[in-house]
Formats: structure tokens, C-alpha cells, sequence
């Protein structure tokens, strides 16, 4: 039977749905956000926050490791995975927490149970009808293999990898985007011996390729093996570990296969079709506003096609709050959203590559590079990289592209640049404080403004 209606009925509770929740609430508006598992989804259990907690322990491993070269002297003992789950666990819980607080707090009805869309403005959660005013489509994705690929036993996705107790001696990673970087360079600090099978040209192949570039000779330095322009063939596994073989008739064997080629989104079987719903391999279509084009459904996060990033689906979420509460918020720009890989180095980066730069505005393209070697705080943190800007000719800066230690903590600024249209001058005439990894962006704008000063002409 159903029951009184919401204004908006949201289902799951992922980074999307909860942020549509929060805001919807903010604004006056009953909501009920509907998942089977915890409030948080993917990002907060399964993804962003227990990886980063991983990288963040791998970081302390090497920064043990090296630091006698600091005069610190001190000896790596190993890793104690027990003890590493339960700080990621305890990360993980605190946020949870307070998660749950924020919902309980602004009055969302939190509902427990798998629920499927049943009308356009119903869904059914365990024989409950819940009906809205507007609905929100949040049921984010889940982890990709390849045809005939099965994940089981030693062949794991991310899932899996977070929940290992033991750490791999050789591990084999199938993806050199994002979730397979982030594994590698964890892995790679805590002891393993690493090889990446990457089919497209570079490692991180959809960032600048001046980018991609150093992070190769990164890895390289760092002893993690990559294989690029290499397809992926078949795996077995025995009590020995996996053995993997790809197209070139080549053979790795490692400990584990970590299959780490994209994620899918969780949409079939949800009655979405049915409804009316637009899909395309699985993604809801929607216009720039979110809607589905069906009745007052909307749709948010990683069934969007698109960037999956939980940041993504948060402000997505956050518009669709406001759209559904009459207010009239700005379509997101999908180039303008900032982008980080936590691997080591990390890379950070937002708006146009420099290729897709000459695609857009051809020859009237300018870019600049400013080296880490110039840079004060990089220095003391003994890393490489760079700053790398991409401009419109006597126009504005329409790419920030950074890898190096750290240098997901400079994204911020890149976003404002790039989203602000600011031009090479406004940004060389602020002042980017010192010694600070900030200050390289400075640097760079300095160099595009034609007044580079820790750099050659």
C-alpha cells in the first residue's frame, strides 16, 4: 500500500543521493532516501575514503623508508595489515557517524531496504509504496570486468582488495586509470612487486600526456613494471597465484590480478525502463538540468554518463535539490570539474588537455610548464613534477594540470581559475604564499604572462 507522499524521494544514498537529501532538507522539502546498504555508499565504504586511508599508510611507509636522506634515522619494520584495517575502518566510521547525524539532524527519512521503481513517482521497498513528488535516481555503480572474466579467488576488483588481510609479494594490476594507479602505488609501498597491463597508450590516459608522460618515468623510478598498447587475453589461477597472458602471447604471474577497468552503473532490474526512463549501455540519459525527460525524475552520480567522481554526483545531487525547490542553478560543466589520482606522484587537474585545447580552439593555443625543481617546498619534500597551464591566445586559462607530491591539495585553485575564465595576468598578479607548493602554480602564471621569474626565458 502506499504511504502519505515526500516531495522527493531519492534512491540511494551514495554521495549523490545524500547530498540531494541534505539540501533538499535545507530548503523546506520532505525527503525519504531509500538504500539497502549504509548512508555513504561506494565512496565512504567501499572507494574514496577507505583507498585514500590506504595511500595515506603507504605514504608513512616511505617516508620511513627514506628517511635517513632527511638525517632521521629510522628502520621499516613491515607492514601490519590488521592493524592498517583497523585504522581504515576507524576513518571510515567516524565519517558514517557522522553522516548519520547530519541526515537524523536535518530530518530525512532514512529507509532501509532495496528499493525499485515501480510508477514515476513510486518506489517500492520491500512491499512499502513510497511515492514523491519528484524522484532522484542514485544508484551509482559498481566495479566493471571484462567478458569472461571472472572475479573470484585470487582475480579480485577493489572491493576485494580493500578487505585482504595479507599483502601481495607480485601483483598484477589489469588498468592503468584511476583505481588501478591508486592499487599499484599502495601495493609498491607496502612491498610488493607491481605490473601494470594498460590496453591504451599511456598510464593515465585520459590526462594531458606531458602528464602521463611523468608519471611513467615515475613509476619507472619507483620500480612499479607497466605494460602499455597491451590487451589483456586470459588468466588462470592455482595455488600458486595467477598467471596472467596477454595478446603478444606474454606471461605475468603475480599473487593477485587486480581487474580495475572502469565501473559500471547499477540500474538494471530497477524497474527504470519500465517507467520510461532513457538508457544507454546501462547510463541514464538526462538533459543538463539532470531530468530524465520522464515525469519528475531525476537522475545523479555514476548512472549519469560522464566523470565518475563521488565530488561529481555530490553537486549533482545539490542542483537537482535546487531545481526540484524552484531555485534556478547553474548546469554543471562536466571539464570544470577538478580531478585527482592519489597515487605517488599524485596528479591533480581540471578543464582542457592541451590536445583537446588545439581541438576546441586550434593554432590560437598557449601552455606553459613550470618545473618542481624551482620550487622551494618541493625541494624539502624531495619530489618532481610540474605545473602545466593550457591558455586561449590573449584569452583565458582553460586547463591546470599538476602532478608531483601533494599536488591533489593545489586542485582547488586550479578549479577556480579554470571556472572563473581568469587570465594568465589576474593569476601571476595574486600572491601565492611562500615556501609553498602554491606558489608553483604562481610561478607557472607568471611564465604564460610573459614575466617568469624562478624560471628561463
Amino acid at each position: 500500500m502506499s504511504e502519505p507522499g515526500y516531495d522527493i524521494v531519492i534512491l540511494g544514498a551514495g554521495s549523490g543521493g545524500y547530498a540531494a537529501a541534505l539540501r533538499g532538507a535545507q530548503l523546506g522539502l520532505s525527503v525519504a532516501l531509500i538504500d539497502g546498504d549504509k548512508v555513504g555508499g561506494t565512496c565512504l565504504h567501499r572507494g574514496c575514503i577507505p583507498t585514500k586511508a590506504y595511500l595515506h599508510a603507504a605514504e608513512t611507509a616511505d617516508a620511513v623508508r627514506d628517511s635517513e636522506q632527511f638525517g632521521v634515522n629510522s628502520t621499516f619494520g613491515g607492514i601490519d595489515m590488521a592493524k592498517v584495517g583497523s585504522y581504515r575502518d576507524s576513518v571510515v566510521a567516524r565519517l558514517y557517524k557522522g553522516l548519520q547525524g547530519l541526515l537524523s539532524s536535518r530530518k530525512v527519512d532514512v529507509i532501509q531496504g532495496w528499493g525499485r521503481l515501480v510508477a514515476p513517482d513510486t518506489v517500492e521497498v520491500d512491499g512499502r509504496r513510497i511515492t514523491g513528488r519528484h524522484v532522484v535516481l542514485a544508484t551509482g555503480s559498481y566495479s566493471r570486468t571484462l567478458p569472461g572474466l571472472e572475479i573470484e579467488g585470487r582475480v579480485i576488483t577493489s572491493e576485494q582488495a580493500l578487505q585482504m588481510d595479507w599483502v601481495p609479494s607480485r601483483a598484477v594490476v589489469l588498468g592503468g586509470g584511476v583505481i588501478g594507479l591508486e592499487f599499484a602505488s599502495v601495493w609498491k609501498s607496502f612491498g610488493a612487486d607491481v605490473t601494470i597491463i594498460e590496453g591504451l597508450p599511456h598510464l593515465a590516459n585520459n590526462e594531458d600526456e606531458a602528464i602521463s608522460k611523468q608519471l611513467e618515468r615515475s613509476f619507472r623510478k619507483r620500480g612499479i613494471a607497466f605494460k602499455t598498447n597491451t590487451r589483456f587475453s586470459s588468466v588462470t589461477q592455482d595455488d600458486g597465484g595467477v598467471h596472467v597472458t596477454t595478446e603478444d602471447g606474454a606471461t605475468v604471474d603475480g599473487d593477485v590480478l587486480l581487474v580495475a577497468v572502469g565501473r559500471g552503473p547499477v540500474t538494471e532490474g530497477l524497474g527504470y525502463e519500465e517507467a520510461g526512463v532513457h538508457l544507454d549501455r546501462g547510463f541514464v540519459l538526462t538533459d543538463e538540468h539532470l531530468h530524465t525527460g520522464v515525469a519528475n525524475i531525476y537522475a545523479v552520480g555514476d548512472i549519469v554518463p560522464g566523470l565518475q567522481l563521488a565530488h561529481r554526483g555530490f553537486r549533482q545531487g545539490i542542483v537537482v535539490a535546487e531545481e526540484i525547490a524552484g531555485l534556478t542553478p547553474e548546469p554543471i560543466i562536466e571539464s570544470g570539474i577538478p580531478r585527482v589520482t592519489f597515487c605517488d606522484p599524485e596528479i591533480a587537474s581540471v578543464g582542457l588537455t592541451e590536445k583537446q585545447a588545439h581541438e576546441q580552439y586550434g593554432d590560437a593555443v598557449v601552455t606553459t610548464e613550470y618545473n618542481l625543481a624551482g620550487n622551494g617546498k618541493s625541494s624539502i619534500l624531495a619530489t618532481q613534477g610540474f605545473v602545466k597551464l593550457v591558455a586561449v591566445k590573449d584569452g583565458p586559462i582553460v586547463g591546470f594540470h599538476a602532478i608531483g607530491a601533494r599536488m591533489g591539495e593545489q586542485v582547488g585553485e586550479g578549479e577556480l581559475m579554470v571556472n572563473w575564465e581568469a587570465y594568465p595576468d589576474d593569476l601571476a598578479s595574486l600572491i601565492h604564499a611562500h615556501p609553498t607548493q602554491n606558489e608553483a602554480i604562481g610561478e607557472a602564471a607568471m611564465a604564460l604572462a610573459g614575466k617568469p621569474l624562478h624560471a628561463h626565458n
